[in-house]
This record gives structure tokens, C-alpha cells and sequence, in this order.
């Protein structure tokens, strides 16, 4: 939606063919933008300490009865009276599947928001890949990149991305097996009750997602007053409103209703949901996935468990 002489993405934009070639030309700068986010948060990403296979120490703790003798550190326990046993961290690979929404309604950016969301969308997946490759993860995007382990994961998925031109609106699941985490990155506008639909069939898979709701300030706010031209980004339809202000109430109420539904099912589902708004800065949700996916919830976590 924009206000009456509001920039807006180009017409020619709206076609898929142009769409593409656009995020062709945005990936190289977004790519740089990522990994100087990445940058700044690395420290907290190290390590999900989880104890497992690994070469790495990370603690003693008191041996169980029943633990295998062989993992004793007999060293340590000569110092006093207890048995302990020393814990590596877990290094094992384990696949992460991103995904960003390529949909015409990512173009969007009110006079309010840093950048658009499809540049926040693709920010946040192309950081994401960056931290988990250099965790040793396998990543994936589903319908563009499969399962593969590679320190400069971010540059390639970014290479196919360049060369992808048109995207699927909505990803392909059936690559995706038990166990596996999923980043999904939208606006998540669709009526909630097709989302859920949607991210069904995910869930009837096994998987585990972290869903990320990229939102630009206005879409929430709805800061629009008097004769207002709203446009819907998927089909070009118009509306005119004579006094947007009388539809601000019912908007608002519409928009956290569709928000808390899908915010609602993902928890029960034990899945993560995380807003990031287009005014604020990315790595607030990266810190917010480097939680989720460690948590003892998470299949990443488990795993390590």
C-alpha cells in the first residue's frame, strides 16, 4: 500500500521475469551487507554448546552411574573425591533449509522503513547461511540449492540466487526430511488460514521451523490520513479511500489477529516466530534464530543433546 505520491517499486517490477532480474542485482550488495552483520554477532554464535562428538573440550561434569567408563577424564578426578567425566562440544553437521519470499509484496518500503523487504528477507537468509557454514552446518534452499557443506555457503547460495531469475511463490517441500530445521522468510500476509495450510504439510513432515515475519513499519501502524491510493502488489488492483483514518482501527486489528494466529500454531507446534521490522536493525533476528535453533526444542539442538 502507499499514500497518494508515495514512491513505489516499478510496474515493471510486478512481473516475475522483472522481479528477478531486480534481485539479481540487489544479491552482490546484500551479500556484503550480510556478513558485516555477521560480523557483529559471530561472538554470540560460536559454539552452541551442546555436548556430543567433537574434538572440542567443553566441560566436567560428575560421572552417572551407567555412563561409559571410557569417557572418565581420570586426570581430573584424581584432584578430589568425585568421578568426572569431560563433555566435547557437539560438532556434528546437521541440515538447515532457508527460504526467502520472492513475492511481489516483498518489494514494499514506506518513507519510514531502512529498506525494503525483500532486501531485509534476503539480508537475513544469505546471514543466516553465512553463520551456519561457518558452524560446519549443512544448508539447503529448497527448489535452488540442495543439502551441501561449504565454508563460503552464503557466496554460493547467493550465485544461485543471482541466476535463479523467476522463484516459486511458495517453496518445495518435498525435499525436506524428519528432522531438519527450516528458516522461512516473508511478510506472511496471505489470510492465515492458508499459511497454516501451507506450512501444514512442513509440519506433517517432521521438520522444525523458525519462522521470521519481515514487517514494514507502515503495514502495522497504518500512519495514513485522508485521500489515500492503496495498491495491491500481487494483482495491481486499486483502492481509493476518500479518509484512509476511519479504516486505521479495524486495519490494525486485522493485521495482529492474522500475526497472533500463525505466531500461535508455530508454538504449539514447538516452532519459533520472530518479527523484524524494516526500521530496525537485521541482526535483532538473527540473535533471535541463533536462540531458537539452539534451543533443546530445536532438531538442531536435539541432536546435540
Amino acid at each position: 500500500m502507499a499514500r497518494i505520491g508515495e514512491a513505489q517499486a516499478p510496474v515493471a517490477a510486478r512481473d516475475a521475469l522483472a522481479r528477478g532480474r531486480l534481485r539479481a542485482s540487489l544479491v552482490p550488495d546484500l551479500l556484503v551487507e550480510a556478513r558485516r552483520i555477521v560480523n557483529t554477532v559471530i561472538a554470540g554464535w560460536h559454539g552452541r554448546r551442546k555436548r556430543g562428538i567433537g574434538e572440542d573440550f567443553w566441560q566436567f561434569r560428575p560421572y552417572v552411574e551407567g555412563e561409559a567408563i571410557a569417557n572418565i577424564d581420570w586426570r581430573r578426578s584424581a584432584r578430589d573425591d568425585h568421578i568426572y567425566v569431560r563433555d566435547r562440544e557437539w560438532e556434528a553437521a546437521h541440515t538447515v533449509w532457508l527460504w526467502a519470499d520472492p513475492s511481489p509484496s516483498m518489494l514494499y518500503k514506506s518513507a519510514g522503513a531502512r529498506v525494503s523487504k525483500q532486501s531485509r528477507a534476503l539480508v537475513l537468509t544469505l546471514a543466516m547461511a553465512e553463520l551456519l557454514s561457518r558452524s560446519g552446518e549443512r544448508i539447503a534452499w529448497p527448489g535452488l540449492v540442495d543439502p551441501f557443506i561449504n565454508r563460503n555457503g552464503a557466496e554460493r547460495i547467493a550465485s544461485h540466487l543471482t541466476q535463479a531469475g523467476t522463484l516459486p511463490a511458495k517453496p518445495d517441500f518435498s525435499g525436506i526430511r524428519r528432522f531438519s530445521d527450516v528458516i522461512l522468510v516473508s511478510d506472511f500476509l496471505d489470510p492465515s488460514g492458508e499459511t497454516l495450510e501451507w506450512l501444514d504439510g512442513l509440519a506433517r513432515r517432521g521438520a522444525r521451523a523458525h519462522l521470521v515475519e519481515v514487517a514494514d513499519p507502515a503495514e502495522e501502524t497504518f500512519p495514513y490520513a485522508g485521500r489515500t491510493e492503496f495498491t495491491d502488489p500481487e494483482t495491481g488492483d486499486k483502492l481509493i479511500a476518500g479518509r484512509a483514518e476511519i479504516l486505521a482501527d479495524e486495519y490494525r486489528n486485522l493485521y495482529i489477529a492474522r500475526r497472533e494466529a500463525v505466531a500461535a500454531w508455530a508454538k504449539r507446534l514447538g516452532w519459533s516466530y520472530t518479527v523484524n521490522h524494516t526500521d530496525r536493525l537485521a541482526s535483532e533476528a538473527l540473535v533471535g534464530l541463533h536462540l531458537a535453533l539452539s534451543s533443546e526444542d530445536s532438531h538442531l539442538g536435539r541432536v546435540g543433546a
